[in-house]
């Protein structure tokens, strides 16, 4: 495949994306800024990388001004080696997000639960108990969006078998969200 067939590819792959579900992502980071509410982070290997990439792009790329104090409170539960990896060791690595969650979230947060697959254990051990302690779960999802997709709150769904061109649509669609973000947030 020549670069130029890639490129259509993955363009046409991000015009079938649910507006709808975009818009409602941006709504519901609004909702969280305006509540002052934590958004934590979570996904695996280069979902992971999202997570962390996105909740960085949350508190800091969608602040109003370097002096404004009210900011999104998004954190990656992928950045803390340390808990991971003890909790890892000791508890399971289907338990690194769960027990995180069970450590700093409250009710009425959110879970933004990145997998390409839809079906991370770890991932979905975290949803699991989000949902069934009061937190609002978005699921950010490839393929056919896996057990993620019918368990979560709501969703943001590539519908494409492909995982690293699904990956840089998460990525695409990310930096979309935070910059209309940061354009609401100027405006509050």
């Amino acid at each position: 495949m020549i670069f130029n067939e890639y490129f259509d590819y993955v363009i046409d792959a991000v015009k079938k994306v649910d507006q709808g579900q975009i818009e409602k992502f941006i709504d519901l980071m609004m909702a969280a800024y305006k509540e002052e509410r934590t958004v934590f982070v979570i996904g695996n290997g280069g979902s992971a990388a999202a997570a962390s990439h996105l909740a960085q792009d949350l508190a800091k790329g969608t602040r109003h001004s370097i002096d404004h104090p009210k900011r999104i409170r998004a954190l990656s539960l992928t950045d803390n080696v340390a808990f991971i990896t003890a909790l890892g060791n000791d508890d399971g690595y289907d338990t690194i997000f769960e027990q995180q969650l069970k450590t700093f979230a409250k009710p009425g947060d959110y879970v933004i639960a990145i997998s390409g697959s839809g079906n991370s254990p770890n991932v979905i051990k975290a949803v699991q108990w989000a949902n069934n302690n009061g937190l609002i779960t978005i699921g950010v999802t490839g393929f056919n969006g896996g057990k993620l997709k019918q368990m979560n709150t709501y969703s943001l769904h590539i519908e494409l078998n492909d995982m690293c061109t699904a990956e840089s649509i998460h990525s695409i669609l990310f930096h979309y969200i935070a910059i209309e973000i940061q354009k609401k947030i100027q405006t509050v």
